[in-house]
């Protein structure tokens, strides 16, 4: 048998399964909530049933080369199985074979692998590379691993003017820093403030993170009360010094 043939047979085997444990009403709700994905790559799998599936898997090497999937299930799968890794080099590798190939928030947003946490100086390096990336989802990707790794005992406000200064058009690189601005308000909420007060980021994302923050259960009504005095209608954001 071929090598590449031994990757088909892998490729369909796990396909068959995913298949298998299709939800046609889950399959029209998920793709609600996924405007950019074609409703034909959608299988219909919940989360918690394919994050097992994962789990269960064995030999699945051959399936992580198997670029680009046809399925979305088959993204998320994939961004599982890197979640194993407990080598940080091969884990890195492994992403930055498969993030080229990420299209949609929900599989962008699903990999945090626990060894990344283990070696927070060594990961910003990477952090570094895909923040500056022309590629939306490895740009959402740095920015969302600075809010789970990075706001709690490894935070510098260095991280916050990374954030801030990423300049994109892009709606799902906005929306995530605004993610990132409204948790970074909620973890560390003197270092944050002034971005908003001084008008550092772009209109859009500095009254989402309001937005966010008012809505948040981890914000204080005091604080969300300045926040809200905040909102602001400018046409141009200040420059960030």
């Amino acid at each position: 048998m071929t090598s590449e043939n031994k990757t088909d047979g892998v490729t369909e085997s796990i396909r068959k399964t995913l298949l298998s444990m299709a939800d046609e009403k889950y399959r029209d709700f998920s793709s609600k909530l996924m405007p950019n994905v074609n409703k034909e790559r959608v299988i219909g799998i919940k989360i918690p049933h394919l994050r097992k599936f994962s789990k269960e898997l064995e030999n699945y090497g051959e399936f992580l080369k198997d670029l680009p999937h046809k399925y979305f299930e088959e993204d998320n799968l994939h961004a599982f199985l890197i979640e194993r890794e407990k080598d940080f080099e091969k884990c890195i590798k492994l992403l930055d074979e498969f993030l080229p190939y990420v299209n949609n928030w929900a599989t962008c947003d699903s990999m945090k692998p626990k060894v990344l946490k283990k070696y927070p100086e060594e990961l910003l390096i990477h952090i570094k590379r895909w923040i500056n990336s022309k590629d939306v989802y490895a740009t959402r990707y740095a920015i969302n691993l600075l809010m789970s790794f990075y706001l709690d005992e490894n935070f510098d406000k260095k991280f916050l003017l990374a954030v801030a200064s990423v300049k994109s058009e892009e709606y799902y690189i906005n929306m995530m820093r605004a993610w990132y601005f409204a948790t970074a308000l909620a973890k560390q909420y003197d270092e944050t403030l002034p971005y908003i007060e001084n008008n550092i980021l772009d209109v859009w994302t500095h009254n989402k993170t309001i937005q966010k923050s008012v809505e948040s259960r981890r914000i204080s009504e005091d604080k969300k009360e300045v926040l809200s005095s905040c909102v602001s209608i400018r046409t141009r954001p200040k420059q960030v010094k």
